[in-house]
């Protein structure tokens, strides 16, 4: 018998969609510590278009010798586990692989990580939309750790892209810090900013006591920011030079199992939105990306080994 393979969605020459392809590698078990998923949904994120695109080989953070995996966040079920692992097989869960770097990623049939950074999907709670919740909250709930609570005075937050998957999640998360939070997004997205308890604009005006820049516009973003005040972006590749006195912060999201528990039970509960645009199979990863870049989509491309 030969070695068992799985299959698993790279880029070798980095060129957009059409240089994303399949290729089958050698199934592994699990370490101490680490464990085995069966994947069952992994998400589409912008990140994902930009290491297709070879955005960040082209600025030096990804330097893979044959391809690059793609892929952040996933849901499945627990396949094999290594030593010292208290989880079961069978255990559904979710979680996170962090990193630009690597030969692998979650738009795959299987994978092998560190069992802490991943939670177990509350029962009920469907897998497909538990996988759009890990790279999102986490930048999110990460995002408003570094604004921090916000001050008596000059708690004017601008959160930009207020209705796309990470800003979905900063508007709530940051108001419950005491920020008196706008969201930034197109007139359409305005009843689902409101929705979330915040105030609304579509028009990029400055003045603003801080900005999270969760649309990653930039330095566009820093310059709404009124002297001295705080911005936060989420490029962590590609830094913003502090202005006028702007506090320039930059997440740069981290695998934190706990942490993604808490925010998977309150998307159970409906405290927080998912939000799933298609389901579709792995093997239209190319034609996921595709759509996903020409804009307007509000929810995920979940692919489905």
């Amino acid at each position: 018998m030969g070695t068992p393979t799985f299959r698993t969605a790279v880029v070798r020459v980095p060129s957009g969609p059409d240089s994303i392809e399949f290729v089958d590698v050698p199934l592994r078990e699990p370490g101490p510590g680490e464990i085995r998923v069966r994947v069952a949904a992994a998400p589409v994120n912008p990140v994902d278009l930009a290491v297709a695109a070879g955005f960040f080989h082209g600025l030096g953070i990804i330097d893979q010798p044959e391809h690059t995996g793609l892929g952040w966040d996933f849901s499945g079920t627990v396949a094999a586990v290594g030593e010292g692992v208290d989880l079961a097989v069978g255990t559904r869960v979710a979680g996170l692989v962090g990193g630009l770097d690597r030969d692998f990623g979650t738009y795959a049939e299987q994978l092998v990580l560190p069992a802490a950074d991943v939670a177990e999907v509350p029962e009920g709670q469907d897998l497909v939309a538990a996988s759009t919740v890990p790279l999102n909250g986490l930048t999110a709930a990460q995002l408003v750790d570094l604004l921090g609570d916000a001050p008596q005075e000059g708690n004017r937050l601008l959160v930009t892209g207020a209705a796309g998957a990470v800003g979905g999640y900063v508007v709530p998360l940051a108001q419950e810090r005491g920020w008196r939070v706008t969201g930034l997004a197109r007139p359409a997205d305005e009843e689902f900013v409101r929705g979330l308890g915040a105030d609304f604009t579509d028009r990029e005006a400055g003045g603003w006591d801080a900005v999270a820049d969760t649309a990653a516009l930039q330095g566009r973003g820093r310059d709404l920011v009124r002297d001295g005040g705080v911005f936060v972006g989420v490029q962590p590749g590609s830094p913003v030079a502090p202005e006028r006195g702007v506090d320039v912060r930059t997440v740069g999201v981290v695998p934190d199992g706990a942490r993604l528990a808490a925010l998977l039970a309150r998307t159970a509960a409906g405290e927080l939105p998912t939000r799933v645009h298609a389901a579709v199979p792995l093997a239209e990863a190319a034609d996921a990306h595709r759509s996903f870049a020409k804009g307007g989509i509000r929810g995920r491309y979940v692919l489905r080994p």
